[in-house]
């Protein structure tokens, strides 16, 4: 069963506490969470999807054109 949170007001913003998951991920303060919109909601990431994109078009490019990368090695 998923637990749930209570949205409450701290200054002149909302939040939602999540010590207990935070620290079950081995995320510390000062550490980012990524905010990504699904058809169902939001989900929360340490991971940033943008630079997840990038490296796999990288990944990409090497696996179809390994010279390319001996030449730029150069």
């Amino acid at each position: 069963m998923p637990d749930s949170v209570k949205i409450r007001k701290i200054g002149n913003s909302l939040g939602v506490t999540l010590s207990d998951h935070v620290r079950d991920m081995g995320l510390q303060e000062g550490d980012s969470l990524y905010v990504v919109k699904t058809s169902t909601g939001i989900e929360l990431t340490p991971y940033d999807p943008d630079f997840a994109e990038a490296l796999d078009a990288a990944r990409d490019f090497i696996r179809t054109r390994p010279n390319a990368m001996k030449v730029l090695s150069e």
